[in-house]
């Protein structure tokens, strides 16, 4: 299980990093992948750096490289998830023995004068599944020390969805044909409207194998990404109120929701979801955003700032980077994210008999999404969709198991 300590912790760097959001085209982005590095990084600073990098991580600078070892540990317990961390030094430069006893063992490398970049390439394929084929930055003549984080997630429906096809009539989509993806349960607490600062936001939990769901959020048009991400993550702290979709009043309740009555064969309710496909992928720079991360002064090449990893050897940081990757398809979710920070210098029926409450949750305009260790709460990945996939060919394929009978599966 994740520490309660960790989880705060990666929680409220991911609010800090939803509140300088200002996505083109979409984003995804993982603070639990790259917390260790900040939190390591904190233990070996000093003066103004580590007082930064302390508050950015949420924990004690002393000690942080210890509450970074031991959430890459919780992750890797996690099923379906995948953690690393990697440092890499070049020849001569005097790390401090103590502080990298505080990593992960056996993590430490040599940074190769020849060939170093396609090292590290391989290093984000293999730790990322071949879902990152490239590390987030370039190493320099004056890259001293490499320190990288890897973090994938994978999951599989309980049921698969069945691929459909999303023709908005208003809106950014509008006219456009998505591929989308939809099911219908009996579970009508899946879906939830709450009450937010950012507005009503109306949110979907898929659940999905080794204890991992995604959290589909559809805020009012209005509404910024970086607040319907921030109104996600207060939901799962219980900060919000929020009204399950078995108690929602009928008409439009929320963004995206409607409740209404419907004849049906069989007395149960429904909640019908129709949401799109989608895939994003992002590189971050997180220099143009020090403050978020902690790094203003650690990025000041003016002097040494990392007494604790190199003792007199003056170290800042260079360059500072995340390349990240998601999709939600008609089986699963995968995402994974490289962080890495550079030091240097659808006859007639019968009628039907019942009448029964029908829940419609339908996403067709941008959204955002979470995915959450069920168990312990623990945001492993965050992002925002702007542009859904097309219609893709091949689209009515049939999938296995995926006759949209979804009653109980979710």
């Amino acid at each position: 299980m994740v520490a309660d300590t960790a989880i705060r912790a990666v929680h409220r760097l991911t609010a800090r990093w939803c509140a300088d959001l200002a996505p083109d085209g979409g984003t995804v982005f993982t603070a639990a992948g790259l917390w260790p590095l900040l939190a390591a990084l904190a233990d070996g600073a000093d003066g103004t750096a580590r007082r930064e990098l302390a508050d950015a991580v949420g924990v004690p600078a002393e000690g942080a490289a210890g509450h970074a070892r031991e959430l890459i540990a919780a992750l890797r317990r996690l099923p379906g998830v995948g953690a690393a961390i990697g440092l890499w030094t070049k020849p001569g430069l005097p790390v401090s023995a103590s502080w990298t006893a505080r990593l992960p063992a056996d993590v430490h490398e040599v940074l190769a004068t020849d060939g170093a970049q396609a090292r590290l390439d391989a290093w984000a394929a293999r730790h990322s599944n071949g879902l990152v084929e490239s590390f987030p930055l370039e190493v320099t003549e004056d890259t001293q020390l490499v320190l990288a984080s890897a973090l994938a997630v994978r999951t599989e429906w309980l049921r698969p969805f069945v691929p459909s096809v999303l023709c908005p009539e208003a809106g950014p989509w509008a006219e456009r044909a998505i591929a989308a993806l939809y099911r219908r349960t009996a579970l009508l607490d899946r879906l939830a409207v709450a009450d937010t600062p950012a507005g009503p936001v109306s949110e979907l939990r898929v659940l999905g194998t080794g204890g991992i769901d995604v959290h589909l959020l559809l805020g009012e048009e209005t509404a910024a990404p970086g607040q319907v991400l921030s109104a996600g993550l207060g939901l799962l702290a219980r900060r919000h109120p929020r009204v399950t979709g078995d108690l929602l009043p009928y008409g439009t309740p929320g963004p995206g929701v409607t409740v209404s009555r419907s004849l049906a064969y069989r007395p149960e309710q429904w909640l019908d979801v129709v949401t799109p496909r989608f895939t994003v992928a992002a590189g971050h720079d997180l220099l143009r955003s020090p403050r978020t991360f902690g790094l203003v002064a650690a990025s000041c090449p003016d002097r040494g700032h990392f007494p604790g990893i190199a003792g007199d050897f003056p170290l800042a940081v260079e360059a500072a980077a995340q390349n990240a990757t998601a999709s939600f398809s008609a089986r699963g979710f995968r995402a994974a994210a490289i962080s890495a920070i550079a030091v240097a210098a659808g006859g007639i029926p019968p009628k039907p008999p019942y009448r029964v409450r029908e829940v419609e949750f339908r996403v067709d305009r941008p959204f955002g999404f979470l995915a959450v260790h069920r168990t312990s709460r623990l945001v492993l990945a965050a992002g925002w969709v702007e542009r859904p996939d097309e219609e893709p060919s091949g689209l009515y394929d049939s999938l296995e198991d995926g006759d949209g009978d979804d009653t109980d599966a979710w």
